[in-house]
């Protein structure tokens, strides 16, 4: 689109959150959307779509449904259309496995022609002529080798998050020390080794280390499993808990100060992070079988425990130097592989930077977003900047949850339209938040 034809709203970025405003923006006819991103084609974190593991929220969650549930882009259609439906039933369950989720939205792309893989955006300006204010959305093709220039109304900033590795330890070879995010694509390496060490103590390290205890019978490696949390921690699934992750939990979270919503997060721990039940009595259960007439199985599981430094010692292997910090004693793993499941941080592209002076500040890191997610800036400018990225300060412990995520785009796509194209729904849990109204 040229800045006399421009586009309603682009997309940066194609993971679950943008594909599914793609998908909800494809029977709007009057809002013309386009949506970018770097990767050749969709794929939901790869390197964990390990066999047997499960999406952690329901199938309801999926791209189209809490907004429109008779889409074309529903799971359930989804299932239909691949003759999976039967199947389906039978398996009867609520959660389905995650490589099915990739697979679902991997589909869903597949019919978008707004969805453009391959292609990274490399900058963002403001843009005005003859009184017009528009962005300018840089792209390169990454195949043709080839820049273009797009103009927008509006854009949605929806570029995830990506590893977050320790300070040091991304200087050893990508197959030693690993990055849940990379596991199945170096696992294979994993065979040979006598000692591996699993950090971390989330649902990612836990189905990590499930899959090499699995493992473990067919390859003669010692395990090891270490977190610096003070135990291994079930997450949360009571179903009242769970309500936080609604839109009125997210209304009364967003309208706190900014100190409290801080004080806040850290409380919600147990109900964002943890393992869920399920993995951890897998794990239990292995290792009581792995210790029937044993001494000891060759598993060591161990908490309260800080990762300090990494280094190569003599035999080429890895000394992992630890701190029990609640004895206050280092201790050290002698290890040949290591997997980091030390999480993910917010992906800020870099052209952002420009925006800053102009743009509303919570304090030095965090930039302020409304409730309906659009960066707040000091000039009163009449296209909105959406953010789906950085935002767990301002929305809350669900802020990436899919669960919300159609809830997240129904917000984006009724004010970029003006009018109100997905009916917005309140009092949605039983649950009430905040203070009472005086009817009450």
């Amino acid at each position: 689109m040229t800045a006399t034809d421009p586009y309603d709203v682009i997309g940066i970025g194609i993971g679950p959150f943008n594909l599914g405003m793609a998908a909800l923006l494809d029977p709007v006819d009057h809002v013309k959307a386009a949506f970018f991103d770097e990767t050749a084609e969709f794929n939901w974190h790869p390197g964990m779509l390990i066999e047997g593991a499960d999406l952690q929220v329901p199938f309801l969650a999926d791209l189209v449904t809490f907004a429109d549930p008779m889409s074309p882009y529903t799971f359930v259609n989804y299932l239909h259309k691949q003759n999976r439906l039967h199947k389906f039933f039978f398996f009867n369950r609520f959660d389905i496995p995650r490589t099915e989720y990739n697979h679902y939205a991997q589909w869903v792309a597949g019919q978008l022609g707004s969805c453009h893989f391959g292609k990274r955006v490399t900058d963002v300006k403001d843009y005005k002529k003859e009184g017009e204010q528009l962005y300018e959305v840089v792209v390169e093709d990454r195949e043709a080798k080839v820049i273009e220039r797009y103009f927008t109304r509006h854009v949605v900033m929806g570029t995830g998050s990506v590893p977050l590795v320790p300070d040091g330890f991304d200087q050893f070879p990508v197959e030693d020390v690993v990055h849940t995010s990379q596991y199945l694509c170096h696992r294979d390496t994993f065979d040979k080794a006598e000692n591996i060490l699993v950090v971390g103590s989330g649902q990612s390290a836990a189905e990590v280390f499930l899959d090499l205890l699995q493992r473990q019978h067919s390859f003669d490696y010692r395990l090891h499993w270490i977190t610096r949390s003070p135990g291994f921690f079930q997450l949360e699934s009571g179903k009242v808990g769970q309500e936080i992750f609604s839109p009125d939990y997210v209304d009364y979270f967003h309208d706190l100060p900014f100190e409290k919503r801080e004080e806040e997060l850290p409380n919600l721990y147990h109900i964002r992070n943890g393992v869920e039940e399920k993995t951890l009595h897998e794990i239990y259960d292995l290792l009581y079988h792995k210790s029937i007439g044993e001494d000891r199985a060759p598993v060591t599981v161990r908490a309260s425990s800080d990762v300090e430094s990494i280094d190569v010692n003599d035999n080429g292997h890895y000394t992992v130097t630890c701190r029990q910090w609640m004895e206050e004693k280092e201790y050290r793993i002698m290890a040949d592989k290591i997997v980091l499941a030390t999480g993910y941080k917010p992906n800020i592209p870099g052209w952002l930077e420009k925006f800053s002076d102009v743009m509303e500040w919570e304090d030095d890191k965090r930039f302020k977003v409304t409730r309906d997610y659009r960066l707040v800036f000091k000039d009163d400018r009449p296209n909105n900047f959406f953010t789906i990225t950085n935002i767990e300060h301002s929305h809350g412990a669900g802020a990436t949850n899919l669960g919300l995520a159609v809830y997240r785009n129904m917000k984006i796509i009724n004010e970029i339209a003006g009018e109100e194209v997905y009916p917005e729904q309140s009092g949605t849990v039983f649950q009430s938040f905040g203070t009472p109204e005086e009817s009450e």
